[in-house]
């Protein structure tokens, strides 16, 4: 089977198996996803370069995708793009695969991700809290090991508090860099669209596909000394409340970079904090009337069927700000900008919280524009004073993912990145077996943040069995003289990562170091001797994959027939007549 093709089935089945139909507004029929995955891999097959071969994608839906409504949240507002935005068109123009259109906090106003009459997204981690957003539904596809890359967009935080919620990275470009054309705005001025991934360089590499040449003048950056990176933190108190647990997290980040070799110094975060609360509070919020405002008045007069409450008094209280409010919040925001970027002047990076706490959806019920204010705390004034940032996860706290943001001048994009790199050891994994891409555990992988480096084989001494164990799998033992090359993926992940895959490892299984073909050594799985007993040899197919194919040609019954659980027959229950859910059972080719 070819490889996209491989990883859309297997995409398909985690939707059926995770049960969160909340995260779509739009799925792709499937049939024709498959039929776009088989042509991906012959024109790969044929020479062609698409570096992006394989990455499955999912659209915030907000965001124009050629073939499917573009809702913004909400269904009475939806209209049919005629083409791609050019942030999907540049990503598919690379190889990758558009899935659907997912929810949103509708109009792109929020940072809690339960705005939405498609549902409220719940988090990956734990389904009591919210998942963050406005771009819920892009952040939890990704973290649910659903697809490689999610585009969002960030006006107040969308593209990094979601991020932070659920484990993964968010890239909130400088403002310009990526267009966004295509997009339905909430604050034109200031919009970005955002790139979800479970690592940084696969969000990297997506962006760089996205990015256009600036649309204006680069500013002149301060000249950089020579010497480790400059990282600002605030004073502890500036920090104001935090989560339990939450303080210590960051404090252990910030040991992490300095352990690292940055040089750490602190900085007064006021002009921030004070910025933070201009975005909804002041005369700023009127550009979202101006985006929506229009068609929210007719669809109230209408009886307001589909809106959300809360979205839709925001905009329409921000119908009446008097101009002249404008012009005094302009001048006190560029005062607050110039004392920002002093305190900036001499450090490459602004280490925060990307949030203060991680609410519950009671909570945010309870208080549905209190909850939200809170969670722009540190995220707000990041577009207002046009800076660049970058959203990572840094640990866990109380046992959720904890994540930290990096957020410096504009254009700052890539150091902000390597920076952030400090913060996300990676190691390596060989895998043989049900590990590998498409096959049944693959998503515990993309769950855990790993990504695919290479695909190899190991050295000419090792021996692969059919073991007994359910999923069937493989076992790789070394035995030197009389064994051969098998095919082996090998993956990067998160170190973390790795220690949590080896707490789970069934018997007979264990970690050991795996020779590869170019004679370098990576951890991987290999296989207990005892284990071996009554289970077929099968290092004469060579790959894993080979042996599954084989079987399925196979009748059940046969000598070595592998055979595996389809999914069942049938649709999602979809939450609302518009939501398409394909079916999820496999087909052969």
């Amino acid at each position: 089977m070819s490889p996209t093709l491989s990883r859309v089935r297997a995409a398909y089945a985690r939707i059926a198996a995770v049960g969160r139909p909340e995260i779509w507004i739009d799925l792709r029929p499937r049939a024709e996803v498959e039929t776009e995955a088989r042509a991906i891999d012959k024109r790969v097959a044929a020479g062609e370069r698409l570096p992006l071969a394989g990455r499955l994608l999912a659209a915030k839906g907000n965001i124009d995708v050629a073939g499917l409504p573009t809702t913004a949240g909400c269904p009475a507002y939806a209209y049919a793009p005629e083409a791609d935005a050019p942030v999907v068109a540049r990503l598919r123009a690379a190889g990758a695969l558009v899935l659907g259109t997912t929810n949103l906090d509708q109009f792109a106003t929020g940072l809690v991700g339960t705005r939405s009459p498609y549902g409220a997204v719940r988090n990956a981690h734990d389904p009591e809290r919210v998942s963050g957003g406005s771009s819920s539904g892009s952040a939890v596809a990704v973290a649910l090991g659903i697809v490689d890359l999610a585009l969002g967009t960030d006006t107040a935080g969308s593209g990094r508090v979601p991020a932070a919620f659920n484990g993964i990275v968010g890239l909130k470009p400088t403002r310009g860099l990526v267009p966004t054309t295509g997009v339905v705005p909430a604050c034109a001025s200031i919009d970005c669209v955002t790139v979800f991934a479970r690592t940084l360089p696969e969000a990297e590499e997506a962006l760089a596909h996205m990015a256009s040449p600036p649309d204006r003048v680069l500013p002149a950056l301060p000249s950089r000394a020579p010497g480790p990176w400059r990282v600002a933190v605030p004073a502890p108190e500036q920090l104001g409340e935090l989560d339990a647990g939450w303080t210590e997290a960051y404090e252990a980040a910030v040991a992490q970079v300095a352990a690292a070799g940055a040089d750490v110094r602190t900085v007064d975060l006021s002009p921030f904090t004070e910025a933070a609360a201009m975005l909804y509070g002041s005369a700023f919020v009127a550009e979202r009337y101006t985006a929506v405002g229009s068609f929210v008045d007719k669809l109230i007069a209408a009886g307001g069927e589909g809106l959300d409450p809360t979205v839709a008094g925001i905009i329409t209280r921000a119908r009446d700000i008097p101009a002249h409010q404008l012009y005094a919040d302009q001048d006190r925001l560029a005062a607050l900008r110039t004392r920002a970027l002093a305190e900036l002047a001499d450090s490459d990076a602004l280490l925060l919280p990307t949030a203060p706490g991680h609410p519950t959806l009671a909570e945010v019920a309870a208080d549905p524009l209190g909850a939200n204010a809170r969670l722009g705390r540190f995220t707000n004034s990041t577009n207002l004073f046009d800076l660049a940032a970058v959203a990572v996860p840094a640990g866990e706290a109380n046992g959720l993912p904890f994540g930290v943001m990096l957020v410096g001048r504009a254009f700052t994009d890539e150091r902000l990145a390597r920076i952030a790199a400090l913060l996300q050891p990676e190691t390596r994994l060989a895998v043989v077996g049900a590990h590998l891409t498409g096959q049944p555990l693959n998503p515990q992988l993309l769950a855990l943040g790993a990504r695919l480096d290479r695909t190899t084989t190991t050295a000419p001494g090792y021996r692969l069995h059919a073991l007994r164990t359910d999923p069937p799998k493989p076992g790789l033992v070394h035995v030197g003289e009389g064994g051969a090359e098998i095919e082996t993926e090998v993956w990067r992940l998160p170190a973390d990562g790795l220690g949590r895959l080896l707490a789970a490892l069934p018997h007979p299984m264990a970690l050991g170091s795996v020779e590869l073909a170019d004679g370098s050594h990576v951890p991987g799985f290999l296989c207990e001797p005892s284990a071996l007993r009554g289970a077929e040899d099968i290092t004469s197919y060579g790959s894993w994959r080979s042996y599954v194919s084989a079987g399925q040609d196979r009748s059940p019954k046969g000598r070595g027939a592998v055979t595996y659980a389809a999914p069942p027959r049938g649709r999602d229950q979809p939450h609302t007549t518009r939501t398409r859910h394909p079916d999820n059972h496999p087909t052969d080719e």
